[in-house]
């Protein structure tokens, strides 16, 4: 199954602007990296892979719809699949993928 474009192109309108803003197909879907370092991505498996600060990760699994990502079986602190039901409208949207985009900017320079 192929990324959402709308949602990719929801993410886009969020993060326009952002320095070191670029876009790469990444985990089979569209990611959009800050300074090299993935803030968030489009997913194939629908919603949104979203990358965060490993110390939040407890407090947002408790959120609707969101758990964490799964990599060959092990669920991974740090970075979480939002299904896309949490990201109805751009309000919401824009809440995860800011969480994302500061994440992203917390680390090095790739």
């Amino acid at each position: 199954m192929p990324y959402d474009d709308e949602l990719a192109n929801r993410i886009r309108q969020v993060v326009q602007g952002e320095r070191g803003l670029t876009e790469k197909r990444m985990f089979g879907g569209l990611a959009f990296l800050i300074n090299g370092n993935m803030a968030a991505s489009a997913s194939n498996k629908g919603g949104l892979l979203l990358r965060i600060d490993p110390a939040q990760t407890e407090s947002l699994v408790t959120e609707p719809h969101v758990r964490r990502f799964e990599m060959r079986g092990k669920e991974m602190d740090g970075w979480l699949r939002v299904e896309a039901e949490a990201l109805e409208n751009d309000d919401a949207l824009r809440r995860w993928v800011s969480r994302g985009v500061a994440s992203a900017r917390s680390l090095a320079p790739k």
